[in-house]
């Protein structure tokens, strides 16, 4: 009984698993048609969105398309209508073509017509040519070949003549060219080198700081003063002039040691005659390495090389020495370098000319006085010390006292000359300078119509003005010739002088 009951309960549970399993199945079947429905629902919605997309995508392709399509006819609508432009260009052009050779024709025509006249006419002249000759033979009584004949020797007379003048002009014009290529050169160097000139007196001034060091350098009755005369063999002046004392003397070696000894004197303080006789002596000493120092490093700077010492050392004494005013030295380096420009210029050694030049002038400053000329005693100086024997002919023969054997002597020479002869380089040649400028002026005012001179370039120009209305412009170069000869006559001048004569018109009027 309690087997049945059991049974029965087992078979009531299993009954109802059944049925709620067939409920949950159809529960579970209706939702998944549900989905289904969706889901088909969903997609319907989703193609009918990619349909519209994709038309409107055809759309703007197919606008742009026809976009193209008009812009591409635009352009063969405008390319046609340039091509028919130039068809109706060359159309014109090719009746214009046919015209020009329609002309063409018509003058090839008319020309043929003129040449045919030209040959009846040149037929006409050769038989009035032959009449000619024949009615002159019978007045000269000549034929027309013994006529040639005379003919042909008159023209050889007359040929030889021109010739021989000919031949006379070329060599008057190669002389001239021979002198105007000199004076280029001459020139040419001067321009390419410019050095200062430096003058030179015969007294120093040494600047002192107060009056009452005019007392300590004097000394007790004048013994400073007389120890340092006697110790550098110099005048030394104390006058009133105020805080300066004048130092006297030919040799500018002897101011130069009595300046610096005074002034180490005066710096240190201790002035007296033991002290004055060492400073001097230690001063001549320095200046003495100093000239050698100065011709070293002059041998340097101008590139010479393998001079004797003791030629070195009279370069440098030519530092302390003057002529006519014209520092030695700086004279010697800069007819050194003229030397040089020249030598260049006329195809010569130029360091062989620039030594000769340097050294032109050494029988100035010798140790002793010999009594020679100074270019004679330099000759022998560089013969001494082993100089080449064309260089000591250049040093002998500048003031032409030997007989020039190089062409070396003629070039320092003149560069010497140049050298001493520049504007405001000597003393004595400036006073003759400026008269000569002055003369210059003077000459060219002298003539009619001229208003105003200027001396320019040193000398080496003169511009000239002259009035409009008193000279024409013929008359102009009548004036530059008469006023180039005439200084060519009577003035003495180096170089050349360019005669520049300037005419013009002005008109002013104001504004008011």
């Amino acid at each position: 009984m309690i087997l049945t009951t059991i049974g029965v309960g087992i078979a009531c549970l299993i009954l109802g698993i059944a049925v709620t399993w067939i409920a949950t199945k159809t529960l579970y079947r209706n939702k998944f048609e549900g989905m289904i429905d969706e889901a088909e629902k969903e997609s319907e919605a989703i193609k009918q969105r990619k349909l519209f997309e994709v038309k409107e995508k055809f759309l703007n392709l197919k606008t742009d398309l026809e976009k193209q399509a008009n812009s591409r006819n635009s352009k063969l609508q405008s390319i046609e209508a340039k091509l028919k432009q130039k068809e109706m260009v060359l159309n014109q052009k090719n009746d214009e073509v046919q015209k020009k050779s329609h002309s063409l024709d018509q003058q090839k025509e008319h020309l043929e017509a003129q040449l045919s006249q030209l040959e009846k006419k040149e037929l006409e002249v050769e038989k009035m040519y032959k009449e000619e000759i024949q009615r002159l033979e019978s007045i000269s009584g000549l034929s027309a070949d013994e006529a040639k004949e005379k003919l042909i020797d008159s023209l050889k007379e007359e040929a030889k003549t021109d010739a021989a003048s000919y031949i006379n002009e070329i060599i008057e014009e190669a002389k001239l060219t021979a002198n105007k290529e000199a004076k280029r050169i001459v020139v040419q160097s001067i321009q390419r080198l410019a050095t200062e000139t430096a003058i030179e007196n015969a007294v120093t001034v040494f600047h002192i700081e107060s009056d009452e060091m005019k007392g300590r350098i004097i000394g007790r009755e004048g013994r400073n003063i007389r120890a340092l005369e006697a110790a550098t063999g110099v005048e030394i002046i104390v006058d009133d002039t105020p805080e300066a004392i004048v130092l006297s003397g030919f040799d500018p070696v002897r101011r130069e040691i009595a300046r610096l000894a005074l002034h180490q004197l005066v710096t240190d303080g201790r002035i007296h005659p033991a002290r004055i006789e060492e400073v001097v002596a230690k001063v001549r000493k320095q200046i003495e390495e100093e000239i050698i120092e100065t011709g070293k490093r002059t041998a340097i700077d101008l590139g010479i090389h393998g001079l004797h010492p003791e030629l070195i050392r009279l370069i440098g004494k030519m530092k302390y020495r003057s002529s006519y005013g014209q520092n030695l030295l700086q004279h010697a380096r800069e007819t050194a370098n003229l030397c040089s420009i020249m030598a260049a210029e006329l195809g010569l050694n130029p360091k062989k000319a620039k030594r000769a030049g340097l050294l032109h002038d050494i029988g100035k400053v010798p140790d002793d006085e010999p009594e020679l000329p100074h270019a004679i005693l330099g000759m022998k100086l560089a013969e001494r010390y082993k100089e080449k024997p064309d260089i000591c002919n250049a040093i002998g023969a500048h003031h032409d006292e030997v007989e020039m054997t190089s062409l070396l002597a003629p070039i320092v020479q003149v560069c010497d000359a140049i050298s001493g002869a520049r504007p405001g380089a000597r003393r004595e040649i400036v006073e003759a300078y400026i008269k000569r400028l002055n003369d210059l002026e003077q000459l060219a005012l002298s003539y009619p119509g001229v208003i105003k001179t200027y001396a320019i370039q040193a000398g080496r120009e003169l511009r000239v003005i002259v009035g409009a209305e008193k000279i024409d412009d013929k008359d102009t170069e009548k004036l530059s010739a008469e006023i180039a000869k005439r200084i060519q006559d009577e003035m003495t001048y180096p170089g050349q002088v360019k005669i520049t004569v300037i005419r013009e018109t002005r008109a002013v009027s104001f504004a008011k």
